[in-house]
C-alpha cells in the first residue's frame, strides 16, 4: 500500500514546524516532501547581529536535511498550484522546472515586502530581507565609513557617515542600535580625532517607536537608541530617495550614502494565484487551518488569514509566534486527516510578551507581562534566543561570549554586490548571479506611506524578540517583495496598510523582515535584474 503524499511549500517558521510536527508524529508513514528556496530555515531575529558582525552568518541557518528526518527537500519556488489537478509546479534554482503532486498540501509561503511607490527607493533603497542583504549592508556600512576617513571632501565625508533607517518596528529598531554601535567601532578606529562621528537617523510616521509593543517598551527602547545619539523622529517617513540623500516629508533633505527601508510586508503573491477568497492579500481558512471547500488544503503563517478564537470576528496578525503555533497545528491536523496522529484541533494561542534586542546588554522586554529593562532584559533575551533556536545554540553562544571579550573584526568581505541584492526582488534569500534565471518582476503597491506601512515587524505577543515578518516570501524565509518571480504582481484582494511582519513565535523562533535595498554598481558589473541605474556612478563607490 503506498503511502500518502503531504506537500510543504515554504520552510520559514510556519513551514519548518509543520514539517518537523508532522515527521515525528507520522513516523515515516507518509512520504512528506518540503519546497524551498534554500536548504536552511533562516532564523530571521538574528540577522540584525550578523549585520553587526556579531555573529556568523552560518550561526543563523539551520540546515533543513540536517533536522528535519523524514523529510524530502525540493529546492525551488512554487510557481503555481493546481489545486483540481493536486499538483505543485515548481522552478529549482538553475532554472528548471518541476511539479509535485500530493494528497495533503500545506501551504506555508510566508510574506514578501511591500515596495511602496516612493520615487528613487527601489534604486537606492537597502533591503533586509536574507541573508545576502545582511552581508551586503555590513561591508556597504563599513566601506561607507573607511571612505570616508580618506575622503578630504567635508560635505562628502559627513554624507557617507550618516545613515538613514525607515520603519521603527521590530526590524528597524534593531538594525538601527545594532549598526550604530558597529559605526562607532570603525569611526573610533579609523578617523581622525576631528572627523566627523556616524549620525543615525531612525524614521516612521508612527508616534513612537515600536508602536506595536507596550508604551514602557517604547519608551525604553526609544531612550537607549537617544543616548547613543540615534536621531529618532517620529511622524516622518521618506518623500523621495537619491543617489546622494534621502528628502523627507518634511521638506528636509539629509545627504547620505546609505538608506535602509525597513517598511512592512504584504502576503507572498502565490497565494493570490491559488484563486480562493483572500482577506487582505491571505488566504482564508478556518479554525482548522484548512481552505474551504479544500479539505486537503491547509494554510499557515503569513499566507493564511487564521480565525482568531480569541477575539470573534478577527483574525491572528502577520506574526512570528502566529506562524511557530499555527505550522504546529497544521502538521497535527494533517496527520489527523490522514489517520496517522491525534485528533485535530483548532488553532488558539496565548500572548507570553516580547523582546527586542537593542545591542551589547541592552533590550527590552516583558516575558509574561512583566517589564524589563538594561542587563535583565538582555539576558532574558538572549536566554528566549538560544532556546527558540532549532539548532546552533552552541555555536550561537561561542560567538556572544567571544564578542564579549575580542574586538570585533570590521573588515569587508565583498562577497555580495549591491546589483546581487535589489529590493525589488521575490528571493531574498538568494543573491543574484550574472546569467542566472530570472522571472517577472511585480509593481510596486499603490499603497500611499501610512503609519500601518510601517509596522513592520509586528508580533502578537511572545516572549520573542524582533523578528520581522512572519514566514519570508516564497517559501523562505525572510522572503522579499514579489518581483521577478512568477505571479509577483501585488494581491488584487489585498487591501493597503496589511500587516507587516517580525513575528516570532511563543517561546519558540521569531521571525522578522524589513525593507530592502538597491545600491550602486559599479560601470563594469550592470545589474542583471529589472533595477537600471539611470545616473552617473561615483567611483568611489564602484565595488573593488
Amino acid at each position: 500500500m503506498s503511502r500518502p503524499r503531504v506537500v510543504i511549500v515554504g520552510a520559514g517558521f510556519a513551514g519548518y514546524r509543520a514539517a518537523r510536527t508532522l515527521a515525528r508524529l507520522t513516523r515515516d508513514r507518509a512520504d512528506i516532501t518540503l519546497l524551498n528556496p534554500t536548504d536552511y530555515f533562516l532564523y530571521l531575529p538574528l540577522l540584525p547581529q550578523v549585520a553587526a558582525g556579531v555573529l556568523e552568518a552560518r550561526r543563523v541557518t539551520v540546515s533543513l536535511p540536517g533536522t528535519l528526518r523524514g523529510v524530502r527537500l525540493v529546492l525551488g519556488q512554487a510557481d503555481g498550484v493546481d489545486l483540481d489537478g493536486q499538483t505543485v509546479h515548481y522552478s529549482d534554482p538553475e532554472g528548471g522546472v518541476g511539479s509535485l503532486g500530493y494528497e495533503r498540501l500545506v501551504l506555508a509561503v510566508g510574506s514578501v515586502n511591500k515596495l511602496l511607490p516612493v520615487p528613487g527607493v527601489a534604486e537606492h533603497a537597502h533591503g533586509f530581507r536574507g541573508l545576502p542583504e545582511a552581508l551586503y549592508l555590513r561591508d556597504h556600512v563599513t566601506r561607507q565609513v573607511e571612505l570616508a576617513a580618506a575622503d578630504v571632501d567635508p560635505r562628502r565625508r559627513a554624507a557617507r557617515c550618516t545613515f538613514v533607517v525607515v520603519g521603527a518596528g521590530y526590524t528597524g529598531t534593531e538594525v538601527a542600535a545594532q549598526l550604530q554601535m558597529l559605526t562607532e567601532r570603525l569611526a573610533r578606529r579609523h578617523m581622525p580625532p576631528a572627523g566627523p562621528r556616524p549620525r543615525w537617523i531612525l524614521l516612521d510616521l508612527a508616534s513612537r517607536v515600536l508602536p506595536e509593543l507596550d508604551a514602557r517598551l517604547s519608551r525604553t527602547a526609544d531612550r537607549v537608541l537617544r543616548s547613543r545619539g540615534v536621531e529618532v523622529r517620529m511622524g516622518t517617513s521618506v518623500r523621495e530617495a537619491t543617489r546622494d540623500g534621502v528628502l523627507l516629508t518634511d521638506g528636509e533633505f539629509i545627504a547620505s550614502r546609505t538608506l535602509v527601508w525597513c517598511v512592512g510586508v504584504r502576503p507572498d503573491p502565490l497565494v493570490e494565484d491559488v484563486g480562493q477568497p483572500l482577506e487582505r492579500g491571505r488566504l482564508i481558512v478556518d479554525p482548522y487551518l484548512r481552505l474551504p471547500g479544500r479539505s486537503e488544503v491547509f494554510a499557515c503563517g503569513d499566507a493564511a488569514a487564521v480565525p482568531d478564537l480569541e477575539r470573534p470576528g478577527e483574525f491572528t496578525a502577520m506574526t512570528a509566534q502566529h506562524a511557530w503555533r499555527q505550522g504546529r497545528v497544521a502538521g497535527e491536523n494533517v496527520a489527523a486527516s490522514l489517520g496517522l496522529g491525534r485528533r485535530r484541533r483548532p488553532y488558539r494561542h496565548r500572548d507570553l510578551g516580547f523582546a527586542v534586542d537593542l545591542g551589547g546588554v541592552q533590550a527590552a522586554a516583558n516575558p509574561f507581562g512583566v517589564a524589563l529593562s538594561g542587563l535583565a532584559a538582555g539576558a532574558v533575551t538572549r536566554g528566549y534566543h538560544l532556546a527558540a533556536l532549532p539548532g546552533n545554540r552552541i555555536r550561537v553562544t561561542a560567538d556572544w561570549l567571544l564578542e564579549a571579550v575580542l574586538p570585533r573584526q570590521g573588515v569587508q568581505l565583498g562577497l555580495v554586490r549591491a546589483w546581487s541584492v535589489p529590493l525589488d526582488t521575490a528571493s531574498p534569500e538568494l543573491a543574484r548571479v550574472p546569467g542566472g534565471p530570472e522571472r517577472p518582476a511585480a509593481h510596486a503597491g499603490e499603497e500611499p506611506m501610512t503609519h500601518e506601512t510601517h509596522r513592520d515587524d509586528q508580533r502578537g505577543g511572545e516572549p520573542a524578540k524582533n523578528q520581522p515578518g512572519g514566514e519570508p516570501a516564497r517559501n523562505q524565509p525572510g522572503g522579499e517583495p514579489a518581483r521577478n518571480q512568477p505571479g509577483g504582481e501585488p494581491a488584487r484582494n489585498q487591501k493597503p496598510g496589511g500587516e507587516p511582519v517580525d513575528r516570532q513565535p511563543g517561546g519558540e523562533p521569531v521571525d522578522r523582515q524589513p525593507g530592502g535595498e538597491a545600491a550602486t554598481s559599479g560601470p563594469d558589473h550592470p545589474a542583471p535584474g529589472p533595477v537600471r541605474r539611470t545616473d552617473p556612478p561615483d567611483p568611489a563607490d564602484a565595488p573593488d
